[in-house]
C-alpha cells in the first residue's frame, strides 16, 4: 500500500544565524504577548522564520491584513535574494533536545493531502486526533492563499511500537550529511538536522508502506474489515487541516486542471514515533463557572451512573475546597475525558455555564473555590489509548491531551515552495 508520507522538495536557508532564524510554533504563547515581542527584538534585522508566520496572539489584533501582506511580501524577497538552498525529494532526520534533556527523534518530509481528512469518522490513512473547530481555518487560509511557501509546526505519530522507523537512523547519523546543529532561543532546547541519503531515504519509505498494509494495521490493533490509521495528528492539527482546505479549493475552482503533481497537494510535516520517550501526554482539566453546582453534579451523577465504586473510568471534582473521587458507570466514550465531555457540552448547552480547559492542577483547585465554579481533574492519557480510541470514537473531545511544553514545540526551520 502507498504510503502517506514521502519526501518533499525542502528549503534550508544558507550564511543564516539558526538560533535567529528558528522561531517555536506559532499557536504557542498565544496569551503571553510579551513573548513575542522579545522574539521580535532578538531577530532585529536579520532573516528570520518569525517574519513569515502569524503568531496567533496577533490574529484578533488591527492590523492583522497588513501583517498578512508583509509576510508575503518578506517571502518572495527571500526567494528573490536566493535566501534558501534546496534540497529535492529530500527527507531530514532530526533530533530535538527538549528543555528537559530528553531527545525527541523525528523525521522531515511531506504528507499527501489526498489521504487527510479532518472530520470525526474519517477513515483515511491520515486523521486528526481531536475534533477540528472549522471556525479556525478561514483566518489561516488568507495566510496561506497567496504564501508561496509554507513552513510547518506540524507533527504527525506514529504507532510503531517496536520502534523499526524513526529510531534506527540514529545509528546511522554520522553517515549522513548534517545540515544544521545550533540551539534554539528562549530556552527551545537544541536541535540537529541530517540529510537522509536516498538508499536510506527509499528504505524508510518501504517500511512505512508495508506499515500501512491491511495486514500490518490488523495485526496492531485485533481489527479486520477497518481502514488502516497509519499517521494521527499531534500537534497542528488546524494547519494540516487548513492546508487541506486550500487544495480542495484549488481543486474546486478548476476541476478539469491536473492537479495530482501540485505542491499544494502536500503539507510539509514532522513524523514521530508515539512511543518517543520524550513524548508525554498530560490531561488538560476542565472548571465550569457560572453554574449552579450542586445542580450540575445531581445531573452528572444521573447522566454517567457516578459512585464511589471502582470502574474503567474516574474523574475528581473539585468543589468549594473539597476533592472528590468519583467512577463513571455509563460512559459515553472510551476515555474518561470524553464521557465528561459530553455531559458538559450537552449540560451547559441546555442550562448555560461556561467550560475552561486548564493545565495544572492547582490552578483548578484556585478557580474551583469561587463562586458557582466547580472543576474536574482527568487522569492523564495513557498513550496506548491514542490509535485505538480514533479508531474506534473518531476523532477525541478537544483539549483531550497536551503533548509537551510551550517551550518543547515544534520550531520552524524548513520551509517549502507550495505554488508551481
Amino acid at each position: 500500500m502507498a504510503t502517506a508520507f514521502r519526501g518533499a522538495d525542502i528549503l534550508l536557508p544558507k550564511d543564516t544565524d539558526m538560533n535567529k532564524w528558528a522561531v517555536v510554533a506559532c499557536d504557542q504563547y498565544t496569551s503571553e504577548p510579551e513573548y513575542w515581542d522579545r522574539v521580535e527584538k532578538y531577530v532585529g534585522d536579520a532573516d528570520s522564520a518569525y517574519k513569515l508566520i502569524l503568531p496567533e496572539v496577533y490574529l484578533e489584533q488591527p492590523g492583522v491584513d497588513y501583517r498578512i501582506d508583509k509576510i508575503h511580501r518578506t517571502m518572495d524577497e527571500y526567494l528573490a535574494k536566493d535566501t534558501f538552498t534546496e534540497y529535492k525529494n529530500a527527507m531530514i532526520y532530526i533530533e530535538r533536545v527538549q528543555s528537559d534533556g530528553r531527545v525527541r527523534a523525528g523525521l522531515v518530509g511531506a504528507i499527501d493531502l489526498e489521504e487527510y481528512e479532518y472530520y470525526k469518522g474519517s477513515e483515511s490513512q491520515v486523521r486528526a486526533t481531536e475534533a477540528t473547530v472549522i471556525e479556525r481555518i478561514p483566518p489561516r487560509i488568507k495566510i496561506r492563499k497567496g504564501a508561496k511557501i509554507e513552513l510547518p509546526h506540524i507533527m504527525i505519530l506514529i504507532d510503531d511500537a517496536k520502534k523499526r522507523i524513526i529510531e534506527p537512523l540514529a545509528e546511522h547519523k554520522d553517515e549522513f550529511t548534517k545540515l544544521y546543529d545550533f540551539d534554539l532561543m528562549e530556552g527551545g532546547g537544541h536541535i540537529t538536522g541530517w540529510l537522509l541519503d536516498k538508499e536510506t531515504e527509499e528504505i524508510v519509505v518501504s517500511h512505512l508502506e508495508q506499515f500501512s498494509t491491511q495486514e500490518s494495521f490488523a495485526r496492531r490493533y485485533g481489527l479486520e474489515g477497518r481502514q488502516p490509521l497509519t499517521y494521527a495528528m499531534g500537534d497542528g492539527n488546524h494547519s494540516l487541516a487548513t492546508a487541506k482546505e486550500f487544495y480542495e479549493t484549488l481543486k474546486r475552482e478548476d476541476p478539469s486542471a491536473d492537479l495530482s503533481g501540485h505542491p499544494a497537494r502536500y503539507a510539509l510535516v514532522e513524523l514521530v514515533n508515539l512511543h518517543s520517550p520524550a513524548l508525554e501526554f498530560e490531561a488538560i482539566h476542565r472548571i465550569v463557572t457560572e453554574v449552579d453546582e450542586q445542580a450540575l453534579i445531581d445531573a452528572m451523577t444521573e447522566k454517567l451512573a457516578l459512585s464511589d465504586e471502582e470502574s474503567e473510568q474516574g474523574f475528581v471534582i473539585v468543589n468549594n475546597g473539597e476533592e472528590k473521587k468519583v467512577y463513571v458507570h455509563a460512559p459515553s466514550s472510551k476515555l474518561t475525558v470524553g464521557s465528561l465531555q459530553n455531559f458538559l457540552d450537552e449540560y451547559t448547552r441546555d442550562n448555560g455555564g461556561k467550560t475552561d480547559y486548564i493545565h495544572g492542577a492547582d490552578v483548578v483547585r484556585e478557580l474551583s473555590a469561587k463562586k458557582n465554579s466547580i472543576g474536574f481533574l482527568l487522569p492523564d492519557m495513557g498513550k496506548n489509548e491514542l490509535f485505538p480510541t480514533v479508531i474506534e470514537d473518531g476523532a477525541l473531545p478537544r483539549k483531550t491531551f497536551s503533548m509537551g511544553h510551550a517551550a518543547d514545540k515544534r520550531f520552524y526551520v524548513e520551509a517549502r515552495r507550495i505554488i508551481k
